[in-house]
């Protein structure tokens, strides 16, 4: 099956601009906010969610980075990852509301690892999750809070979420066999 585009630049766009909206409807505005990525692609998503927050509340909003690559339960299976350094504000994540920020959120491991980083930190009032595109397949009872797209696909299949920042060009494809359940 070849690659189908499923969003493109303005979709992204209008997608992180719900997704900013439904952060300071459930925050009740921007205070206390810190939006963590993802490396590599969440950490882009973040610093555009928190520009969008600020833009629409006149709030400053920080973001930051978080590296899960050490907390990740796969290691053992002999994935190598270099480790992205993790950048928290200054005002740290105590007693603040954290979403953390993915593109795409699968079997709910990495999430589970951001979860487990974000403990060693600090101790947040409330975590939140974004996710650009939810594909399913979950493998913990993990739901992330705000979503771009939905995006049911096979196991057999890619997302490839692709932004200026990282690769010089903007859009969600999904691409690979199709298994027999969605022919």
């Amino acid at each position: 099956m070849p690659e189908r585009v499923v969003l493109q630049q303005a979709d992204i766009a209008r997608a992180l601009t719900r997704i900013s909206h439904e952060i300071l409807e459930s925050n009740r505005g921007a205070d206390g906010l810190v939006i963590l990525g993802i490396p590599t692609r969440g950490v882009i998503l973040a610093q555009r969610i928190a520009a969008l927050v600020s833009e629409i509340s006149g709030t400053p909003v920080e973001a930051g980075a978080l590296d899960v690559t050490m907390y990740r339960d796969d290691l053992s299976r002999g994935r190598v990852r270099t480790p992205a350094p993790t950048h928290i504000p200054a005002g740290g994540v105590d007693g603040r509301v954290v979403v953390l920020v993915d593109d795409v959120l699968y079997s709910g491991r990495t999430i589970r690892a951001a979860l487990d980083a974000l403990g060693d930190i600090g101790r947040p009032r409330v975590v939140r999750l974004a996710a650009l595109v939810d594909r399913g397949h979950r493998e913990l009872p993990i739901r992330p809070d705000f979503v771009g797209k939905n995006l049911p696909s096979s196991q057999l299949e890619r997302i490839n979420v692709r932004l200026h920042e990282a690769d010089g060009e903007e859009f969600v494809s999904i691409d690979g066999q199709a298994d027999e359940a969605t022919r």
